[in-house]
């Protein structure tokens, strides 16, 4: 998500000693995760498979979720998230189960005891009105557009996947995603990953995505409504599989959107060579009949809003801060949401990067820009723990950038992109937290960085940039 202004609560963040930095491959539970209530490490996810009616008539949804997962330890029941709308079946392993709803929760019984390491899949089926759910930060998730034709879409950043389909809310639980959405005809539906198969039945349309992934629940994303769509390739070398490209805008702002999303490829093709091989087999922005406060990175299909597009690349940036986001973020998730700034910070500095490979602003130059508005400010707040309610604070976004280009300098740019590259590489598709970049780095660099990061990551006087 890009930065944009929201209130935040002040809350003091704990000091993580340095010496707590541990070594790549992260195993375990946390222990003091930033929303406890959300998701649960009893059981991890394989793969999600949702049947989604959606009617806009009277904006229902009638749902079936089929869930594969495997039990991290003996289990009696299973716990998921889904808030506001209603469960009527539910079955594990194909016997019917009883169900509880309360706070938020799914509760099901099983038919007899998982033992530890157990496959098993849960099957329910559910329907309502979707809503975004309250969180710290205002309705996020399910949300109806501005679209004449009934449009939806979701922006699920951090806790909102809940609000249209039963899942394990963290953001390290990742899995492989199928939908099959139906719609009324004449009208279309988008979703991550690579469109299977578009059927008619009578009134309906069934469109059918597939996106391996792994995705956390956050990033999974639906809209409907009525689109004009733009579909390509992208080549970005010579040993790369092409890159599948689809946009969709709303028919009216169509020639301003083309314009202003022109250069996607060109980002794939400078972001790769920045970070390495681009991570997913598609992607593509949606841009919605809604003004958003930011867009959002979901996985393979970023989402804008109208106020985003103004045939000038007004908001180019940030166009290229989804993109970056794709890599760190998605591909590389954070473990918990107390490590951000590995999503936004790298985001940030991709946008300064972005500027450097068109020949405008230096990112050095930008960075010093930046670091004397932070300098101008309250020095209340650690980077790699900013507190629950600041997670999305503008200095996570604008100090971790710093943070990185203060590591640049330090390194070098060849052992630095060296670094982001092996980084990725290391973890695509998994999880990662502050120690274990820190950890990259050290191992990285050819002397310590250590001192550095931890006075920019965990110190609250902001440090100096050096020139």
């Amino acid at each position: 998500m890009t930065r944009c202004s929201r209130r935040a609560l002040i809350r003091g963040a704990a000091l993580l000693p340095l010496a707590a930095t541990v070594a790549d491959g992260l195993t375990g539970p946390l222990t003091d995760r930033y929303f406890p209530r959300h998701g649960t490490y009893a059981h991890d996810t394989a793969s999600y498979d949702l049947h989604l009616a959606y009617h806009p008539v009277n904006a229902s949804l009638n749902g079936r979720a089929r869930i594969k997962a495997v039990a991290n330890r003996s289990l009696d029941r299973v716990e998921l998230d889904l808030s506001r709308l209603s469960v009527h079946t539910a079955r594990i392993d194909g016997n019917r189960v009883r169900t509880r709803q309360r706070d938020g929760k799914l509760y099901l019984d099983t038919p007899r005891p998982l033992a530890k390491g157990a496959h098993f899949m849960v099957d329910i089926g559910y329907s309502g009105r979707p809503k975004p759910v309250r969180s710290p930060f205002g309705p996020i998730g399910w949300d109806r557009t501005g679209d004449p034709h009934d449009g939806t879409m979701v922006a699920s950043q951090p806790l909102g996947a809940p609000s249209w389909f039963p899942c394990n809310d963290r953001p390290d639980d990742k899995a492989a995603f199928t939908f099959r959405i139906s719609v009324p005809h004449g009208h279309h539906a988008l979703a991550n990953g690579t469109l299977l198969e578009r059927r008619r039945t009578g009134h309906q349309e069934c469109w059918t995505y597939h996106h391996p992934g792994p995705m956390a629940p956050y990033l999974a994303a639906l809209y409907t409504g009525r689109f004009r769509h733009d579909s390509g390739t992208v080549h970005v070398g010579t040993a790369d599989k092409p890159i599948a490209l689809h946009n969709a805008y709303p028919a009216w702002m169509a020639d301003d959107a083309e314009h202003d999303l022109a250069r996607q490829p060109e980002m794939l093709r400078a972001f790769s060579g920045y970070f390495g091989q681009y991570p997913f087999e598609a992607y593509g922005a949606v841009v919605v009949d809604a003004e958003l406060g930011a867009p959002v990175e979901n996985q393979t299909l970023s989402v804008f809003g109208s106020n985003h597009i103004d045939g000038h690349r007004g908001s180019e940036t940030l166009v290229a801060h989804e993109i970056a986001h794709q890599w760190y973020g998605n591909s590389v998730s954070l473990r918990d949401w107390r490590d951000i700034w590995l999503n936004e910070g790298f985001a940030t500095y991709a946008e300064w990067l972005w500027s450097e490979h068109i020949g405008e602003d230096d990112a050095g130059e930008i960075a010093q820009q930046a670091w004397r508005s932070l300098q101008a400010r309250n020095q209340d707040f650690r980077l790699a723990d900013p507190g629950q309610r600041r997670i999305f604070d503008d200095r996570v976004y604008v100090r971790g950038a710093c943070t990185l280009h203060a590591l640049r300098t330090a390194m070098g740019d060849g052992r630095f992109f060296a670094m982001l590259r092996s980084w990725h590489d290391s973890h695509r598709g998994a999880s990662a937290d502050t120690p274990a970049f820190v950890a990259h780095a050290e191992r990285s660099a050819a002397h310590s960085v250590r001192p550095l990061l931890h006075s920019w990551l965990y110190e609250k006087p902001l440090p100096r940039l050096a020139a």
